[in-house]
């Protein structure tokens, strides 16, 4: 089982859809990213010799930001949204849809669960 930036590639798939488990890597990037270190995109992870996967590791660090780099810049973003109060920000904040997204019905991932209307009755 490769190891690439902190995450184990499944053995049993190509290497050009195990690359994009790693967190920034998406289809292009990891096409991209075999071509600079030339290794075939058919080849399956288990196939991959040593320096295949060094030459594969090396494009990654020189060229790309992946992981918990990656992560950290996210939400260094979206805190900075946050504290000038932008608008995105402000949805962020309040855990709401950010990119316009309809909220009368729907966006029940982002809002969590229906918290129901408690009606009081009069007793008499």
């Amino acid at each position: 089982m490769a190891r690439i930036a902190g995450v184990d590639l499944n053995k049993n798939k190509r290497i050009d859809v195990a690359l994009t488990k790693i967190f920034g890597i998406g289809q292009a990037s990891a096409k991209k990213i075999l071509g600079m270190a030339q290794v075939e995109p058919s080849i399956k992870v288990q196939d991959l010799t040593e320096p295949q996967v060094a030459a594969i590791r090396k494009a990654i660090d020189t060229d790309f930001k992946v992981e918990g780099d990656l992560r950290k810049e996210v939400s260094m973003h979206i805190k900075m949204l946050i504290d000038i109060g932008s608008y995105r920000g402000v949805r962020h904040r309040k855990n709401l849809p950010v990119h316009g997204q309809r909220t009368h019905t729907n966006a029940r991932t982002r809002k969590g669960p229906r918290k129901g209307v408690v009606a009081s009755r009069k007793t008499e």
